[in-house]
């Protein structure tokens, strides 16, 4: 019988992490017990910044669970989850498609009474089936199986793109060393962005392509070099590599939809 008072977060990613030092610092963390699932490879770190991080998890008293999301049976996952009232999926896009369902399968196995799966990001539901990110087609099927039981609460939590992605080097819509920013589908397209630790819909600032070449402008006191990359030039690149995710990303981006929503209408302004 899982406590009721109980938390399970998977993975101790960038995200993982804002959510983790989010609930060391809520005043009800005292009735609360923590556990973290940990890869075993990342308890046996020898990076001096990982080892760091699960020291900081230790001093809030949090509990390190082996485990792994990826190459575990679902019956051997189900065997933990069922100990925790709440489990929330900080585990990104890792393994690839077929983990989110996955998971979404052992919560509802297990009995899980409320979970957050990983749906950070972009509104799946506004995008649809059949983007350029085939990823995203699975995010959806998520939705569809939590929506079709009753045993389990789900919470989607929408945070769009984390704001450091934005100048990601392999994105390459940002590139402040040498002052060019690309506009994905052009320069009034919007895009949600948010801080791991502003973690419903919530949003640190939704802004234009144009926006952000006319901050650089000022912040650098100097013209950028402005591109526009259309949705259609976009669509060709990925034809010629048809398995670039940094290229589907692109071209879902460059079509706008469900990329950004106003800052007025998410939980954190309201």
């Amino acid at each position: 019988m899982a406590d009721a008072e109980s938390i399970l977060v998977l993975e101790m990613s960038e995200l993982g992490m804002a959510v983790l030092r989010s609930i060391a610092h809520h005043p009800a963390i005292a009735t609360v017990s923590v556990s973290v699932m940990v890869r075993p490879s990342t308890l046996a770190t020898t990076s001096p910044a990982k080892a760091a991080e699960l020291r900081e998890l230790k001093s809030y008293g949090m509990n390190l669970i082996p485990g792994d999301v990826v190459n575990w049976t679902e019956t051997e996952l189900a065997s933990y989850f069922q100990r925790y009232h709440t489990i929330i999926s900080c585990t990104g896009f890792v393994g690839g498609r077929g983990v989110p369902i996955k998971l979404a399968r052992v919560v509802h196995s297990a009995n899980v009474k409320r979970y957050f799966p990983w749906q950070f990001g972009v509104d799946y539901d506004i995008i649809g089936y059949g983007s350029a990110q085939d990823q995203f087609d699975e995010q959806l099927d998520v939705r569809a199986l939590l929506g079709g039981q009753e045993k389990t609460e789900w919470v989607i939590i929408s945070t769009g793109m984390f704001t450091s992605f934005l100048f990601e080097r392999e994105f390459g819509v940002v590139d402040v060393e040498r002052g060019v920013v690309k506009a994905l589908g052009g320069w009034e397209n919007r895009v949600t962005v948010t801080s791991p630790n502003q973690v419903v819909h919530i949003a640190e600032d939704t802004v234009s392509y144009k926006d952000i070449a006319n901050t650089l402008d000022r912040i650098s006191d100097k013209k950028v070099t402005r591109h526009v990359w259309t949705a259609a030039e976009l669509e060709d690149a990925l034809r010629t590599n048809a398995t670039d995710t940094m290229k589907k990303n692109r071209v879902v981006f460059a079509h706008g939809k469900g990329v950004s929503w106003d800052n007025d209408k998410t939980f954190n302004q309201q």
